[in-house]
């Protein structure tokens, strides 16, 4: 079984100024990517203000309801409240979602954070799923990600599939090798830098090789830092890209992230290598 899963930071909605919505293109923009399983982060459950100010345009609904389409299923964990509304990440999932959870990881009173779990039934797996959004300041993340692998050691069973994304703010790529280490996962586009060879990837992760770089996905008209990441345990990679350019940054000022997975159990282990010649061609083309 394949699958496609997105990752978006959606910006609440707006433009990067909060004077336009940009929820009906970011829904059709949505729609494009054609994903199983979407993660957003940023998204608004409520807005008051902007809901009076654009009446004709702003949705009654929260906005993982209605940028879900009308096959799927959603989640929506909310992290920051104000006297106007709220925010925080989402799921959107074409599989059944059989349980959600959000799980508080604020690190001081100025941000708001936390990791939404859900558990999404595919054709009799249990796959757990995190989204993440974490703080601005690097302590803060570095005590997030603890709370993170807390949180999925936990929640999902050692042979468990699990996925885990979002925006993760670490322009400085401080947190990739712990999540690997403490979780054992791979980012999507650790085999970027493969030689067709999954013995290469692992000298790589021993520290015998180049380093293993994440994609660049801001800001989203031209990206120059690494903050919005994907890491799966229990699935083969086949497939990973970063969506940017005028169109895209029109809608967030992030770039999404798509990935094509399918469960290990269900192929064979050398689909592990980096065999797709049109991710081949992406990757050789430098954008990344």
């Amino acid at each position: 079984m394949k699958l496609r899963i997105a990752t978006y930071n959606i910006h609440k909605g707006v433009s990067s100024f909060g004077s336009r919505p940009r929820v009906h293109a970011l829904k059709k923009g949505l729609e494009s990517l054609a994903a199983d399983v979407v993660f957003l982060q940023e998204v608004q459950g409520r807005h008051d203000l902007l809901a009076l100010r654009h009446a004709t345009s702003w949705p009654q609904q929260g906005q993982h309801e209605f940028l879900a389409n009308d096959n799927q299923h959603s989640a929506y964990g909310v992290n920051a409240v104000y006297d106007h509304g709220h925010h925080g990440n989402a799921l959107l999932s074409n599989f059944p979602i059989a349980s959600s959870n959000n799980h508080d990881v604020s690190d001081h009173a100025y941000e708001s954070r936390g990791i939404l779990h859900c558990v999404l039934q595919m054709e009799g797996v249990d796959v757990h799923c995190y989204v993440v959004h974490l703080g601005l300041f690097a302590g803060s993340r570095r005590r997030q990600t603890a709370a993170l692998i807390e949180a999925v050691t936990a929640t999902a069973p050692p042979d468990a599939p699990v996925i885990i994304a979002g925006d993760f703010n670490d322009w400085t790529n401080a947190l990739s090798a712990t999540l690997r280490k403490q979780l054992g996962v791979m980012e999507v586009f650790d085999q970027q830098l493969s030689s067709r060879s999954f013995g290469s990837y692992l000298r790589r992760l021993a520290g015998r090789g180049p380093s293993l770089t994440p994609a660049r996905t801001f800001p989203a008209a031209m990206p120059v830092l690494q903050l919005d990441r994907i890491y799966v345990r229990g699935f083969a990679i086949h497939y990973a890209q970063v969506l940017y350019g005028p169109s895209w940054a029109q809608l967030s000022d992030h770039a999404p992230l798509v990935a094509d997975l399918s469960l290990l159990q269900k192929v064979a282990a050398d689909s592990l290598q980096c065999d797709d010649p049109v991710n081949d061609a992406i990757y050789a083309s430098g954008k990344l």
